[in-house]
């Protein structure tokens, strides 16, 4: 759907704390479309609370959180999804992209 996004000017930009070297790795795997940006230090992680104690199997941990965020053209969050789940969600992204463009 990266298409459907850049028809209604918006950007998909991916972030992870894995370093440049893995996201190349990955970046070319994939035949990726996206801008991928490396957060090693957790900076914006923690900044937009990506990152936090996460359980898995009953084991806490600090994680990775995975979250989107919808960032209108003067730089202002509009909205946002924590605990992501892949099924249905770039749907519902784009959706919202419609919905708040009105």
């Amino acid at each position: 759907m990266l298409n459907k996004f850049h028809d209604e000017n918006a950007e998909v930009i991916g972030i992870s704390k894995d370093s440049q070297k893995s996201h190349m790795s990955f970046y070319e795997k994939h035949n990726l479309k996206i801008i991928i940006l490396s957060d090693p230090e957790k900076i914006i992680h923690k900044l937009y609370g990506s990152w936090g104690l996460k359980k898995l199997y009953g084991k806490e941990s600090m994680g990775t959180i995975r979250s989107t965020f919808m960032i209108d053209p003067d730089g202002k969050l509009v909205h946002s999804w924590k605990n992501v789940r892949i099924k249905g969600h770039v749907e519902e992204v784009y959706k919202k992209l419609i919905e708040l463009k009105k």
